[in-house]
């Protein structure tokens, strides 16, 4: 027992063909035993009723199990072997789309923290450029660069990262169809809680077995998801709005109303040219990025130079206090425009796809926070002796000889600012579509070298309509500033409380460090939250309207399909039904290769019944293929299929698991799918005989089975053997197959080799050239369309989200064939309802 536990704690990564306890009916016993020839590959049926004992089973044979062996090590970064010119283009980029959001703060910061706590002093001013200094370096420097940024899903940022990288480290997924097997993906582990770690194993254990706290994280992962995208509408008005602001100051005829038509162009011509990519649109606006943070920073050491350097003394945090002192309830509605400094630190963790941690860090710490600083320092020392400017702090400090200049970088730097958060939303709906918690999508990938550079169509032109309903509604700067705080504040709260899961679970690091964060940064955003909530009634009620109706579809999306799986599991059809049938399934089978696609990962699905009674006849070949994500970024091509057989040899039936990652691109073609399919199909039925010859080896091997036990040799293709740590297939007897003996006497002659062996060798081949002539028959695609409905006698809000929320999502949703680039002349549908 204890030599058991050892073998499970090594965790192989080829422990897929381990032998396996399953329920086993007596009455039925030479029935099954008949049926399971060949079991060990036959994909079994869950309990039957009636009586039955336990007994321990066959290892099962699937295609991952050499074809792990041949992967020495995926590539885990696409920036890690790039050269220094590359490197520094990639910094030109990573400015033009992650740091355009933080980078445009200074436009509005003081703007909106004056108009709700007016100056009142020099010691106001102290205190608010007090406040946006510790909270620029608390949140932006702190929390986001120094920790969350480590915190990414091999590379991947974002809400739906964290909770991928939580799943993979504790059993809290409810996604519907996850399979053990998924755990044994090279990449998929990260790193486990060691048993030393008595509170990271209590924490882990407590969140598998409750599934309240289940689906408490998956509603956090989802209002976080919310607010991003909410971000991503807020974040281009409020950006654009600010920056065409300045016109004011230059021309004395430009009315609120100039500005928002200005706006709305400028809105328009943004979302226009997204389609062209993030490294092509942030090659070219990287080094107008660049320029602005140099105009801020010398425009900040101008101002220190004439007006007042003494702000430097804000920081001491003593002036903060003297901020609230002086102003009380006022300086607290001011916070909501204080955390406006730090708005865009979220899209430094969500675009993280698109580049390196270490040149986000970098490019923030040398060149961002500095410049950042400075232009702050320098609004604060002109304020200093113009309190009347600071409706427009900004561009009223702007020294009058550089003013139009800098008012068309800034107009530019709005506009990549808002290029930040559409990026960063495109990544995070992108990784919650294929997580199975946001509807299918049309996504172009915009890059051939870097897969995570992604664009959304849709999206796009919804997030452009809900910026101009934004802008044109809300006349306001200070309730779009508000509604700008709400939705920043919501996914900054949702990210420390999963940065937090990730110290107690997969870091493992001291308590108090743990606690410290949580304590510091979820206090100060719920005390940032509840002065940006107070002011909600103003008009930035919309924001939270948009989030909580973004909130309702992906719910309801991830509610449906759940409980359509759940239904499809139930409705499977037994393994009595195909022995019934017999290898003809009841009627005739043409040659050629059906491939059946379905969301079902286990058992054969209900669909193929419908097949059977609906079509005239059927291929000669079945293969039931799931195209499944799994919560990794990215899958192997080695370990892309995972091949099992559904009944005995004469059935011609396979299952095959294609998975993918939430980073994969799905840019194979029809052709070059069937090809990697028959190819991979050709390996696991060469892998599945040479396990049988294994087996008959061992069997007249003159070694003591004793000494065998436990172990398991298994012949990569490049000729090195392994030793797997789990039984053989002969751990388990079929009585309806001879036992090989395969003599290892010295005087046989070698010049006639066992007519057993010979035999199958000849069967192995009469299978493969069976495949061969059935793929020259063609392949067919024949896609089950199986759709929910709500029972009569269900309660009146699930027949309202089955019937026609989920419904309506799911018929104006990609249809799952939209991915295959299949000839309407190769494929063929069949619908059926299910009652839930």
């Amino acid at each position: 027992m204890a030599e058991e536990e050892r073998d499970t704690e090594r965790g192989s990564s080829m422990d897929s063909t381990e032998s396996r306890w399953v329920f086993h009916e007596d009455e039925d016993a030479s029935e099954i035993d008949d049926f399971d020839g060949d079991s060990p590959m036959v994909d079994s049926e869950d309990e039957e009723n009636g009586e039955q004992r336990l007994i321990r089973t066959g290892p099962r044979i699937d295609s991952f199990d050499v074809e792990a062996l041949e992967v020495p090590g995926a590539q885990r970064n696409d920036y890690e072997d790039i050269s220094t010119g590359k490197r520094i283009v990639l910094v030109f980029q990573t400015l033009g789309v992650v740091f355009g959001d933080v980078g445009t703060s200074p436009l509005y910061t003081f703007s909106v923290m004056f108009r709700k706590a007016p100056i009142n002093g020099n010691e106001d001013i102290l205190g608010a450029l007090s406040l946006v200094l510790y909270t620029l370096i608390l949140i932006s420097l702190v929390k986001y660069v120094l920790v969350v940024l480590r915190a990414n899903d091999d590379g991947e940022g974002g809400t739906f990262a964290l909770y991928s990288l939580i799943c993979r480290n504790a059993k809290v997924s409810l996604l519907p169809n996850q399979l053990p097997s998924d755990t044994r993906i090279s990449g998929f582990r990260l790193k486990v809680p060691s048993p030393e770690l008595e509170r990271s194993l209590k924490i882990k254990e407590r969140l598998e077995t409750s599934l309240t706290l289940k689906k408490i994280l998956l509603l956090l992962v989802l209002a976080g998801t919310s607010m991003v995208i909410a971000n991503g509408a807020i974040t281009p008005a409020m950006s654009v709005l600010s920056s065409v602001n300045g016109l004011k100051v230059g021309v004395d005829a430009i009315g609120q109303d100039e500005v928002v038509m200005i706006s709305v162009a400028f809105l328009v011509i943004l979302f226009s040219v997204q389609k062209y990519g993030t490294s092509k649109v942030g090659l070219f606006l990287g080094p107008a990025l660049f320029i602005w943070f140099c105009f801020l920073a010398g425009i900040g050491i101008y101002n220190l130079v004439k007006y007042d350097s003494s702000v430097w003394r804000a920081f001491n945090p003593i002036y903060i206090y003297y901020f609230f002192a002086r102003n009380s309830t006022k300086a607290w509605y001011s916070l909501g425009g204080c955390l406006l400094c730090a708005t865009g630190s979220e899209a430094m963790f969500a675009d993280l796809c698109y580049f390196s941690v270490r040149s986000v860090q970098l490019t923030f710490v040398f060149l961002v926070l500095p410049c950042l600083i400075l232009g702050y320092l320098g609004q604060a020392a002109y304020l200093m002796e113009n309190h009347a400017d600071a409706g427009l702090a900004f561009f009223s400090s702007v020294p009058s000889g550089a003013f139009w200049p800098t008012l068309l970088i800034a107009n530019i730097a709005a506009l990549i600012a808002s290029r930040a958060m559409t990026t960063a939303t495109f990544s995070c709906i992108k990784q919650s579509t294929a997580l199975g918690c946001f509807p299918r999508l049309k996504i172009i990938h915009t890059s051939r070298k870097f897969m995570g550079q992604i664009y959304i169509p849709v999206i796009n032109w919804f997030l452009l309509a809900v910026s101009l309903v934004f802008v044109c509604s809300i006349s306001s700067f200070d309730e779009i500033g508000n509604a700008y705080g709400i939705a920043e504040l919501g996914v900054m709260m949702m990210t420390t409380i999963l940065v937090t899961l990730v110290m107690l679970l997969i870091w493992q690091i001291n308590i108090i460090i743990v606690l410290s964060f949580a304590v510091v940064f979820l206090g100060l955003e719920l005390i940032f939250f509840s002065s940006v909530l107070w002011s909600v009634t103003d008009g930035s009620w919309i924001i939270l309207v948009f989030a909580v109706i973004m909130f309702l579809i992906m719910f309801v999306w991830n509610y449906g399909s759940k409980l359509k799986y759940e239904t499809e599991v139930k409705q499977k059809l037994s393994m009595d039904l195909m022995r019934e049938l017999g290898c003809n399934l009841g009627t005739i089978r043409a040659p050629g290769i059906g491939l059946i696609y379905n969301e079902l990962v286990k058992g054969i699905p209900g669909i193929f019944g419908h097949f059977l009674t609906t079509l005239p006849a059927i291929h000669s070949m079945i293969i039931f293929v799931s195209i499944k994500y799994v919560p990794i970024p990215v899958v192997p091509q080695s370990e892309r299929f995972l091949f099992r057989r559904v009944c005995q040899k004469s059935y011609h039936i396979f299952r095959c698991i294609a998975r993918y990652g939430y980073k994969d691109v799905r840019k194979e073609n029809h052709q070059t799918f069937e090809q990697l399919l028959m190819e991979s199909l050709e390996k696991f039925i060469r892998r599945e005989a040479q396990e049988r010859s294994l087996e008959s080896d061992r069997n007249d091997d003159s070694i003591s089975e004793d000494e065998y036990s436990g172990s398991r040799v298994l012949i990569a293709p490049n000729g090195s053997v392994y030793s797997l740590g789990v039984p053989l297939l002969a751990d388990f007897t079929e009585t309806n197959i001879p036992i090989f003996e395969a003599s290892t006497s010295e005087d046989v002659n070698p010049q006639f080799p066992n007519p057993l062996v010979l035999d199958a060798e000849q069967s192995l081949e009469r299978e493969l050239s069976f495949i061969r002539k059935a793929k020259e028959s063609g392949v067919v695609y024949l896609l089950g369309h199986a759709d929910i409905r709500a029972r009569k006698d269900s309660w009146f809000m699930k027949k309202l989200v089955i019937n026609y929320f989920y419904a309506f999502l799911r018929n104006n949703c990609r249809r799952g064939n939209a991915n295959l680039s299949v000839p309407h002349s190769h494929l063929m549908q069949v619908g059926m309802t299910y009652m839930v």
